[in-house]
Order: structure tokens, then sequence, then C-alpha cells
């Protein structure tokens, strides 16, 4: 690792009165290949070929100058912030941007292929892990993966290029559609179609159009009644008007080139619902074949049309293998030594080793004899023999083991330094203490299949999950410690058990018998069991029934087939060989069913590949919806080649949109050590049959580098004045403002496609909130649409994946709210993590925060929370007499919806600052640091003594005003109860996507004990009667206790009033 930068305002970062001098040029070294040293004073912005221009003029006048050569043949190399090498032939970048560890450049002879070195080049930047460190690895999976991935992104390119620019457009900019919309729009009084009103705009023209069309026209009729009425205005009608014009949203780039009808588009639904007319832009076919032959050529220049590569290796002879199945030795291992173990002189190491498929152990844990001395142990009885025979291991068996010290008493700790390890203390017998040191896993069966056989160094991790099983942690990564130097190590030995590779068999036939079926008493029993919630524990007798009677299953419960899985006997070959062949017939599951079967409790490869299976028929609106829990879920692929990569890579590589999100998941995390290498694969495969995205995602994160450089001046700013608030906010402005001037700055920042949503924007100003993170908030002019600002903030040291995850669950109930009939005008804003605890949020437009609406109507702070007609008078000053109507029911709506989702999600630290309300009426809340009944509390007492937030200013609005309307207070009431009963009956799917999660590091979801809080909520396994009696208490407890809700915002105003 590089030494820490002390300063953060270092050599790269943007100009600033706060640092005392304008870093206007940059003293620079240079190492030539001739052994010549050179100085030069070069500009910062300046990019890399302007710099070797300049040496290039320098070296001239110094010996040996005809001994380079060409300037060409010739590249940059430097060390990075992350003390690698880099090797900087994209040329176009600028010097600022590289931000080399020092500033010293060397010159070194540039090798052949200039095109796929540049390429290599730009995905290394792009994907942030340099590709000589995974050339560097000395790893054969790693090897044959990137191999076969070359090898197909090129096959997709070469398909690519043999695509017309409608199909190209298709793939690449297709508008959402609306997954439950099957029918057209009708009134709602005499079942008519809704005529629509559409506007149309005329691209490189200034001119406008309005056209009326009914609901159920697609957008070619549409473009036809566009087309001529254009022409009668501005020219003679023209007979082959057709294939010259495309449609495309204005506001953004999604071109409507299907043959739906208008009113399954999700733009034009949307619109519909907020009562405003589509505004759809005709644009010339010969501007997108002018976009399509750009990223055709971006291709060529790297790819061929024909390919390049050698044909396929034949296949290797075939060599003597034994089958598993046939290998009846017990199972075993040898401890050779562990090193660099952290442990109390005074204290005795045991390892103790388990086998694991899934969370289920296998047999009983093997545990070591007890080893004394300081960092180096051995252990005398040093072959571990495990109660399983080799012949019943599953085929992705885990090897998982855990270094603990055995302590004689337990000492009272003097200091703080190991004051957490007591969180993971067993007591085995009275007066001894295992205290967990390091665990490490790996999978008995390598990539291929294989039986592993030989030594192997395991470097291990230090960090403890919440929960462990025998101390030991097998849902953690099967990837050793990349930090090898301080980390503990153990080394193993695999035995041999036959002189020729043991081999787990591919696959087998079906088997066509049928046995296994119960009469009509088992079946009602069964159909009990089936109908539980996933958290449910099953006894053994009802796995062996599950067992029994699974052509029942297959027959009569196909969803059942987690619990079916969970039945099976891992450790029982038989039963392996069984499953197997039952799978070959179960019936597809619905892929709402099928993701539960991607986690971590279903490891085995051929219950993965059916699920992936089931996960085809997804639409790519659908697959959108469940992204992030498909990203995460990758962490439980033991192998990098699986069914799971190839699926996302080829719907990625299908759809630009979801390529885009799929790209940002995973590069949020790449640096992470359990995941970098594996994502990084993904991510380069990515690219690699993307090319055309890549110079787009470069932008993206090359601007969000630069908003984090200034983002960390203004803290820097922030600190150096904290004594002066009004100095400080005019130096940190004006600081702020100077290094977006900048050349290198403004260029970033224009022209962006918004990683939140893929629209071109423009930068237009910039400031920064009053937080404790500093978040900017930046307000982008809409290219595509003249006027029209969208707001984006980006903060830096908060991690945003909570958030994310919280947002997408809400999307989720409004979708399934949506399909039930119930639009209850959720506001599921834009949130993205980008990185290491960096990310951007959507801004809403034209809304205000519950606080801000009742300080502006109160000189007093302590009195604007118990203003109850702040927020009434607030809409009417925003609405005319005619609209307010429909905003109170817009406000009545939502406010149900938020309601109930805060409610079963246990969203916490709700104040009057994280919850707003638009003009229009939609109420929704922000910043989702607390969910699943994680509430804050001060001094052991609890801040929030109410389900959900319900005041009596809300119910002011609801009832117009108006005291004892109890009509509408009944309708709001009718929408929360209908509502809650919805997301009961997707109680499963809820559960699912949470515990797809567990892994992905977030503070407030670690165990199942987290998501037993949505069980309880949804009150799961209660009859829907027992259900919603449960919920009116609820409700009927927020509305009374509301009062201890105006006492915090109360406190919180005041709070933010002294702050100011």
């Amino acid at each position: 690792m590089p030494p820490a930068m002390t300063d953060l305002l270092d050599i790269w970062a943007g100009h600033s009165p706060l640092a005392g001098h304008a870093l206007d040029t940059i003293t620079v070294d240079f190492l030539l290949p001739t052994g010549i040293y050179i100085q030069m004073d070069v500009p910062r912005e300046a990019t890399i070929q302007h710099i070797k221009l300049l040496l290039w003029k320098q070296a001239q006048s110094f010996p040996m100058f005809p001994a380079l050569g060409e300037m060409e043949s010739h590249m940059f190399e430097c060390v990075n912030q992350a003390a690698v090498h880099e090797e900087l032939e994209d040329e176009t970048r600028r010097l600022c941007d590289v931000r080399p560890f020092l500033p010293v450049l060397k010159l070194v002879t540039r090798n052949c292929g200039r095109a796929e070195r540049l390429l290599d080049s730009k995905i290394g930047v792009l994907i942030g892990k340099g590709l000589h460190e995974l050339d560097a690895m000395n790893d054969q999976e790693v090897k044959d993966f990137r191999c076969k991935m070359f090898r197909l992104s090129e096959e997709r390119m070469q398909r690519v290029q043999m695509m017309t620019c409608m199909e190209w457009l298709q793939a690449c900019f297709s508008p959402q559609l609306e997954p439950m919309a099957g029918t057209a729009i009708t009134d709602g009084l005499n079942e008519r179609q809704v005529d629509l009103k559409v506007i149309i705009h005329f691209d490189q023209s200034q001119d406008s159009a309005s056209v009326m069309v009914p609901s159920s026209c697609t957008p070619t009729e549409l473009m036809e009644q566009a087309v001529r009425k254009w022409l009668t205005t501005h020219g003679p009608e023209e007979e082959a008007w057709q294939g010259q014009y495309v449609l495309r949203v204005s506001h953004c780039l999604e071109f409507l080139c299907g043959d739906d009808p208008l009113s399954q588009y999700k733009y034009i639904r949307t619109c519909l619902q907020a009562k405003e007319p589509p505004h759809l832009t005709l644009v010339h076919t010969s501007t997108v074949k002018a976009m399509f032959d750009k990223e055709i050529s971006a291709i060529g220049a790297v790819v061929s049309r024909k390919s390049s590569n050698p044909p396929l290796p034949l296949p290797p002879k075939r060599r003597v293998q034994t089958c598993v199945w046939g290998v009846s030795s017990p199972f075993k291992i040898v401890l050779v030594t562990g090193s660099k173990v952290n442990a109390e002189e005074t204290a005795k190491v045991q390892v103790r080793a388990g086998l694991f498929h899934g969370t289920e152990l296998l047999c009983k844990p093997a545990v070591s004899s007890e080893s004394n001395g300081r960092s180096d142990h051995t252990w005398k009885d040093s072959t571990l023999e495990f109660d399983i025979s080799v012949c019943d291991l599953p085929r992705m068996t885990r090897l998982c083991f855990a270094i603990y010290a055995v302590m004689d008493k337990v000492k009272k700790q003097k200091s703080t330094k190991n004051a957490h390890i007591n969180k993971y203390q067993t007591i085995r017998k009275a007066g001894k203490v295992h205290y967990p040191i390091a665990w490490v896993n790996t999978m008995v069966f390598d990539y291929k299949g294989q039986l592993k056989i030989g030594h192997i160094i395991l470097h291990c991790w230090s960090s403890f999950p919440d929960e462990l099983e025998e101390m030991l942690n097998p849902i953690g990564t099967i990837q050793t410690n990349p930090y090898t130097e301080n980390a503990t190590a153990l080394h193993i030995h695999f035995p041999e058990y036959s002189s020729h590779p043991i081999i787990f068999p591919p696959s087998i036939r079906s088997d066509s018998s049928q046995s296994g079926r119960g009469g009509k008493k088992f079946h009602i029993e069964l159909k009990e069991i089936m109908e539980r919630d996933p958290l449910s524990q099953l006894c053994e007798n009802e796995k062996d029934l599950i067992w029994t009677l699974r052509y029942d299953c297959w027959e009569n419960f196909p969803q059942s087939l987690p619990k079916l899985l969970l039945s099976v006997k891992w450790s029982k070959h038989e039963d392996m060989a069984q499953l197997q062949a039952l799978l070959q017939i179960w019936p597809k599951l619905c892929p709402r069913d099928a993701l539960e079967l991607l986690d971590f409790n279903y490891p085995d490869q051929y219950v993965r590949e059916y699920a992936v299976g089931c996960l085809r028929d997804m639409s790519d609106e659908e697959l959108s919806q469940y992204l992030l829990q498909l990203v995460q879920v990758l962490r439980y692929e033991p192998y990098y080649d699986c069914a799971l990569t190839h699926f996302l890579l080829k719907r990625a590589q299908g759809n630009r949109k979801i390529g885009h999100f799929l790209f940002w998941h995973l590069r949020s995390e790449i640096h992470m050590p359990a995941v970098s290498v594996q994502f990084a694969l993904i991510l380069e495969a990515y690219c690699r049959g993307s090319i055309p995205h890549i110079e787009v995602l470069k932008k993206q994160v090359e601007a969000l580098s630069k908003l984090k450089s200034v983002n960390e001046l203004i803290k820097l700013g922030t600190i150096k004045n904290a004594r002066s608030k009004t100095k400080e906010a005019m130096l940190t402005k004006e600081a702020m403002m100077t290094c977006l001037r900048q050349s290198g700055y403004s260029e970033t920042l224009s022209d962006l496609h918004s990683p939140l949503n893929p629209n071109i924007l423009l930068v237009e100003k910039c400031r920064y909130m009053d937080s404790k993170m500093k978040p900017l908030w930046i307000v982008y002019n809409n290219k595509l649409l003249g006027g029209d600002s969208l707001g984006i903030i980006f903060k830096n040291g908060d991690d945003l994946r909570q958030d994310m995850l919280t947002l997408q669950i809400l999307r989720l109930m409004d979708l399934l709210w949506k399909e039930a009939n119930l639009d209850l005008r959720i506001v599921p804003y834009g949130c993205l993590a980008t990185g290491d605890r960096a990310g951007l949020i959507e801004v809403v437009s034209s809304a205000d925060t519950i606080a801000n609406i009742q300080l502006t109507s109160s000189n007093v702070a302590a009195a604007a929370a118990f203003n109850k007609d702040a927020l009434l008078n607030w809409l009417k000053e925003r609405n005319s007499s005619d609209t307010l109507e429909r905003v109170i029911e817009e406000f009545t709506l939502s406010c149900a919806g938020y309601c109930v989702a805060t409610y079963v999600l246990g969203i916490g630290d709700r104040h009057s600052d994280n919850i707003m309300v638009r003009s229009t009426g939609q109420l929704f809340h922000i910043d989702f640091g607390h969910i699943l009944g994680n509430f804050k509390s001060k001094f052991g007492i609890k801040r929030e003594r109410v389900p959900f937030i319900l005041t009596h200013d809300f119910i002011h609005v609801i009832q117009q005003g108006k005291t004892g309307y109890t009509e509408k207070f009944g309708s709001f009431r009718q929408y929360c109860e209908e509502a809650y009963l919805i997301l009961r009956k997707n109680g499963n799917l809820f559960i699912t996507l949470f515990a797809l999660m567990l892994t992905a590091g977030l503070p407030e979801l670690t165990s199942v004990k987290d998501i037993q809080y949505l069980k309880d909520s949804l009150a799961l396994g209660k009859t829907d009667e027992e259900a919603l009696k449960q919920f009116r208490q609820k409700f009927d407890e927020a509305l009374r206790e509301s009062w201890t809700t105006k006492v915090n915002w109360m406190a919180h105003n005041v709070a933010k009033d002294n702050r100011s």
C-alpha cells in the first residue's frame, strides 16, 4: 500500500485559494530509455499527448536523442495512487486525471498491437483495476475465464457489426414498457379508449405541434400523422416519408421504435397519471445513422468483422480418471503449519475445520490438537479426518477453517484494543474460553470438478460476522485474503486417494421411476408445510416427509422446490443423483419464485443453472428491478465461469441500460478485497463485449473523480475556517467555483450521461449542502430539452447502498400495488452507489421538507412543529382552486403508501427534514439510514415511539382542512389497509430479496435475525383477518401517539435553528 497522503489537497487537486498558491504547472521528472533524465515544468491540465510533444522538443537538446527513434513508438509509464505501475496508453487523458503518486514519468518503448493495448488501458482505468494485475495472477481459472470471455465478447461485437441501424437502436435506447400495461387506457365510465394529446417536437427546429391519437395507436401510426402535419406546414407532402424519421422521448435518449401501443410505454402512462401531455421528438434517421456509424467505427478499430482468434484448441487427450462416487475412503486433510497467528503467548491455538454444503454442516467438525508458540504453529495430530466418505461429498462442498485461541481463564481486559473479541467468545468448559483469531474457506473440488490434491497456502481473514456456525463462517468468501503480508497463513495438504485424478461426474440421465407418493392425509400436511415463509425452519420429520413425497411436490407443488432442496440429504450421493434427475423434469418456476434458489442455502450447480433458466423469462424491465440482488448473489458463486455470470453479461450486452447499471453495481464494490478479482473479470468481459459504451462510462468515472476532489476541497476549507462560518462559506464557494471553471473540470462535467439515468446533461451550477459530509448539489440543464433543469446530489463519505436497497424495495411495492390496480403515487427517486462510500442521489423537483414548510410559516422554531395549517396553506399557495382537490388526493394516496411502506420496512429516524412534499401534493420520504426496526435512541430510550408517521397536520390536509370530514379519512384508512394486504401476499418475495443481500455488508442487514422484522411486520403465518387486526392496532397507535412525533420534530427544528 502507498504511504498515506497527509494533506487532502495534494498537487493534483484543483486550484484553490485555500492552498495559498496556484498550481498551473507541475515539475515532472522524465526518465528516458536512453538513460537520460530530464526535469521540466508542464501544465497540470495538459494531455499526455501534449506532454510527450513538449518532452520530444526538449529532448532534442540532450545527448542520444537520435537513439530514441519515432515518437509514436513510445509511451509513458507511472506509478499510480494505488502504488501500481500504469501504462498511459490512452494519451487523450489529462495529467491531473492520471494523478501519478509522484510526478515521475518513465518513457518506454511501445510493443505491437496498439489498438488492443489502448483498449486494455481504457478498460483498466474504467474498472478501477489494471488488467496487468489480472495478467500477473498465477491462476489457471482466471486465465481460462478471460480467454473464454475474450472469444465470446469478440463474437458479440462481430454480431453488432452485422446489425441494422434500427436493431442497434432497439438494443441501446429502447424505452421502458409498463409490465402490467396490457390493455389500452379507458375513461373508466364508458370504457372508451382515451385519446392522447401528444406534443411533437421537430429535431433541428424550434417548431412543435400537438397531435390527438387513440391510446392504442402505435409509434409508427403517430409518426405518420406527425410527419403529415409537418409537411402540410413546411413543404409538399411526400409519399416516401416512412423510414425517414424515428420518435424519441423528448427529454432523454429513449426511442419508440417498437410496435407496442403507446399506452404500454412507461413514459406515456406517467404523463397520463400526471395529467400532462407526453413530449416526443421527431428525429431524422440520418442523425441516428451518424450515432450508429460512430459506434460501429469504435468497434472496427479493435475488432475485425472476421474472427482474428486462432481456432479453438483441440480437446485434451483423454486421461484415465476416477469417478468420485467410487472412492469410499473417509475425507481427510493435513495441517502443515500456521504462521503469523495473532494470539497471546499464554494461549494455546487450535484449528477447527468443517465441511459445508450451503449452511448445512455435512458431518461433525474436525478439531486439531492444541499448539503452543508465539506466531508460528504446528500441530501434533496434523491429520484431520472427517466422518464422511469422499464419495458422499457434494460438488459444491466448502471446507471451512477457524483458528482460535484457547485460554485457561477469562482475563479482565485492561485495554479496549481487543474488546470487540468478547462478542465472539464461546465458553466450552468451565474456566476455558475460545477466542476466534482468523477464518478462511476453500472449495474441495476445483473449477473443473476435480478433487483438490497437494499443498495449498490459505491466507486468512480476521474480521468475523455476527453469526458463526461452530465458530466457522461458511457464508464467507472462498477467496483468500489478498493482503498476504500481515494475514494469518494456514498451510494445508490435500492427500491423494487414487493414482488418477478424481472427478465429480458432470451429469446423469433422468430416472423415469416415480416412487414417492402419498395419500390425501399427507397431501394436506404437505400443503401446510409448503405455504410457510422462507424463514420458517423445517424439522427432520418434515424434511423426511417432503423427500419421501418428492414426486407429489413435483406434480402438485412445483413452487415448493426450495423446501424440497432443503430436505435433500446432501451427504448421500444417491440422493444427490435422484435430485439431479428430478430437476431435469421439474416445471419452470416464475422468475420471482426462482430468485430464492440463488440464495446461499442452494449452492448446487444444477439448481443454480435451473434458477437462471427460469430468470431468462424475465423482461428487461423486470430484470432491472432485481439487478441489485443478482449482482450481490454473484458473491455466492464459488467459480468465475457460472450460469449467472453468463446470463447477466448476455442481458447487459443486449440492453445498454441494464449494462449501465450492471457496470455501476460492480464498479462500486471493486475496492472490496473479497470480490475484487471476480467483479473485475466480469467488468472486463462486459467492456470487451460493449466497446462503444466504454467512452460513455469513462466520462462518468472521470466526472465522479472530479466531483470527489471538489468535495474534498470543500471539506478541507471547512476545517481550516471552522471559526468563522461566514468566511468559511465565502472562501469555500470561491474555491469551488474557481475549481469548476478550469477547462479540465468543465469539459468532463459537460455532455455527460447521468449515472442515475443515462440522459445527456449539461452542467449549469454547483453548490454544497450544509451537512456533515458536505454533499455537492449539482444542477444540470438537460441537453435534449432546453431549459429543463435536473438536480443531482453527490455524496462522498456516506454508504448509499442501504438507501439504494430501500428505494428499490419501494419501487417494487409501487409495482405490486399497480399490478393490483392501486396507484399510491410513490416517488422512488434515483439513488446509485458509485464507489467506496460515494454515490449520487436524484433531486426531486418542486419539493420541500416538512421542516422548511413549517419554519417558513412560523417565526419561532419551537412553535413551527405544532402549526397544523402550514402544510395545507403551502399546497394552496402553489395550486389553483381547480387543481387543489386533485393535489390533496395525491397527498392522501402517497401518504397512505409511505405509512404502510415505512411500517413494513421498519424505517427509522423519521424527522421533519427527511419527509418531503411536492407542490403536486405527493408526500415522500428520504434518507434511509435506519431500517428493519433499528430506531434511534438517546440515553437508552427510543426516540421514535410510533409504528409510522401520521401527524394531525397530515390528517388536516387529507380532510381538506375541515374538522370531522370522516369520509376522506375513511378512504385514507382503506388505502392503507388495502396496500398492507397486497404486500402481505408478496411477503416471501420481500424476505427473499433481503436474504439475497445478507453478504453485501450493509450495517443493518447482517443476519437472518434482521429479516425477522419483515416477517413480524407483515404478520406472516397469520390469517388475513388476524394480520389486518394487528395493522389496525398499529394504525390507531400511530394516531394516538402522534404528539410524540410533534415533540421530536420540535426538538429537531430547535436544534436546526441553533445550528444555522
